[in-house]
């Protein structure tokens, strides 16, 4: 009986070396898998760890907030004209704060007849952001278009 009890905490010894590395390993890549989830995570995090994901519509919480006021002038046109709603901004792209059309600028009046790729390259952004910043600057009367370079506004 003896031997038998003996042989068998040999085996489970020597199986436990055997195990050892491969569980310090696991507790590595366990310690890797947190922080690189706690960095923002994207296809890498688990689908166990992320949230549940809504369905289509509206997310949670993105209710339109109408006070009384508006609800009541946009039900009843008499008190329409006496109660007057704030504005609402139009939905869309929030219009920026001009750096890069204002250095897009002076690269055309430094260098007129630049294309849109020249200027990005110079710039050091991708071209699609140009093809909206420089017609809206030919809206403003600052440049415009000639061929397929951009010129200073005389």
């Amino acid at each position: 009986m003896t031997d038998f009890l003996d042989e068998k905490r040999r085996e489970i010894n020597d199986r436990l070396t055997e195990l050892k590395p491969l569980i310090d390993e696991y507790s590595r890549l366990e310690a890797a898998a947190k922080a690189l989830a706690g960095l923002g995570g994207g296809a890498a995090t688990t689908a166990a760890a992320a949230p549940a994901r809504r369905g289509p519509g509206r997310p949670r919480g993105s209710r339109t907030r109408r006070t009384a006021t508006t609800r009541r002038a946009a039900t009843s046109p008499a008190t329409a004209t006496a109660t007057t709603a704030a504005p609402r901004r139009r939905a869309g792209r929030r219009k920026g704060s001009g750096t890069r059309s204002a250095q897009a600028l002076s690269f055309v009046t430094g260098q007129p007849g630049i294309t849109i790729p020249e200027l990005a390259a110079k710039m050091g952004i991708k071209q699609n952001y140009l093809y909206r910043v420089l017609p809206a600057l030919e809206q403003e009367k600052k440049i415009k278009k000639s061929g397929r370079g951009w010129h200073p506004q005389a």
